[in-house]
């Protein structure tokens, strides 16, 4: 699936670079792909300086775009500031805030200082993020911002407790600033998938059956920018998300306790 020829316009008229962030791997390195075949200057960085390179090569040789990277720990104290002077006064017009990782399991046996690490990452550095680059767009009068949510985030999400709530967090965070910037010439959208064949359920220990492709979720993302408030990328997502719908609160968080219990379930037998 690609962008259409406007939408590639429309995306260029923010400005002359986006930023993405995670663009090492999963969502990030799929957006940061589209983007270039967009004709976008991409500023990409990740943990991974390897797959940083590998993706960047990959993108000037099929895009003839310019690729900067920058090898940053996003979930570390002054990396914020770090990737703002890395930055500069470039013509960025777009932030793809694409950084994060997950937990799960048992919240009683659960490693807090993993657990502040990803509250940093998830919420504190794209907090730092989001409000630098609203100023910067509102300043020059145009530019878009994305978030990323999750399908966890609706609900309170038993064994992935915590992870669920950083994501309520960005949910919120982006559903007022796509009202609270409207006329200052800044778009803000949330992007908020279901389970992707991605490096996070590795790192969050879970084993997922059904599962996007990062591919599946690029175009829809950047389609909806500017168009709406939150994005259910991939059908997935909308068919979950939708059965779902009709439940209480209460109710959505005992099936999500089903959901994530069976993706769990191989840590309490080990």
């Amino acid at each position: 699936m690609k962008l259409s020829g406007s939408q590639q316009t429309r995306l260029r008229q923010y400005g002359k670079w986006a930023l993405i962030t995670g663009a090492s791997s999963g969502i990030g390195q799929e957006l940061a792909r589209q983007l270039a075949e967009s004709k976008m200057d991409l500023i990409l960085v990740g943990r991974n300086k390897t797959s940083l390179q590998t993706l960047a090569t990959e993108l000037q040789q099929n895009n003839n775009v310019s690729c900067l990277q920058i090898s940053l720990d996003l979930s570390q104290t002054g990396s914020t500031q770090q990737l703002i002077d890395a930055i500069g006064n470039r013509d960025l017009g777009l932030a793809v805030l694409a950084a994060g990782f997950g937990t799960s399991g048992s919240f009683l046996t659960s490693d807090l200082q993993e657990e502040l690490n990803m509250l940093h990452l998830n919420c504190q550095a794209v907090l730092e993020q989001t409000h630098h680059f609203a100023s910067r767009f509102a300043g020059r009068g145009k530019g878009g911002i994305i978030l990323f949510g999750s399908l966890v985030g609706f609900q309170g999400t038993p064994y992935a407790a915590h992870y669920s709530a950083t994501k309520a967090y960005v949910q919120t965070l982006a559903e007022a600033l796509h009202v609270e910037l409207q006329g200052t010439g800044v778009d803000v959208l949330s992007a908020a998938p279901g389970p992707v064949q991605t490096g996070f359920a590795s790192r969050a220990d879970m084993q997922m059956g059904a599962a996007l492709r990062p591919e599946d979720t690029g175009v829809p993302i950047l389609r909806a920018l500017g168009q709406r408030q939150t994005v259910l990328p991939g059908f997935l997502t909308k068919f979950l998300v939708g059965s779902l719908r009709l439940l209480p609160r209460w109710g959505k968080v005992r099936v999500m306790k089903q959901i994530m219990g069976g993706m769990t379930a191989h840590q309490r037998t080990v």
